[in-house]
């Protein structure tokens, strides 16, 4: 079963209160009475209907208050999901960048070595036609720093 609302207590206590006083006006054979209690349970009805409406604002302040900082964490999370999720975009463009560049330096190494080849062929020629041996590399070494 549920709780009765403020309202249905409050109509329901307004009801209670017109019994009291048409009983009491009927009781009674002061025809003001019924007029002076009639004046007093309406004030004192508006003054319960006013801490009801105040409790109802508090309520809702209260449970604005408690819910501030949970929002304010959810508002946090979709803002660092959405920078991630821009993070992860500028290192996949980065990566692409990385990979061409990659690409383009393979490029320019296989022409390079073919430019030399080139290059090359004429000497080779003529050092074989004049029966010149090609000298050897001198050998690198590495420097251990």
């Amino acid at each position: 079963m549920t709780e009765p609302s403020g309202r249905d207590l409050l109509n329901e206590w307004r009801r209670m209160m017109e019994s009291v006083i048409s009983s009491a006006a009927s009781a009674s054979g002061r025809s003001e009475l019924p007029g002076d209690l009639l004046r007093a349970t309406q004030r004192q009805l508006e003054l319960v209907q006013e801490v009801l409406e105040r409790e109802r604002t508090l309520q809702s302040d209260l449970a604005g208050r408690l819910f501030a900082p949970i929002d304010a964490l959810f508002d946090l999370l979709e803002e660092t999901g959405s920078t991630l999720a821009r993070q992860a975009e500028a290192l996949e463009a980065a990566g692409a960048a990385l990979e061409e560049t990659a690409g383009l330096m393979r490029r320019q190494a296989e022409l390079f070595e073919r430019s030399v080849a080139t290059l090359r062929q004429p000497s080779k020629l003529a050092k074989a036609a004049t029966g010149v041996k090609r000298q050897p590399k001198p050998s690198r070494r590495r420097s251990s720093s």
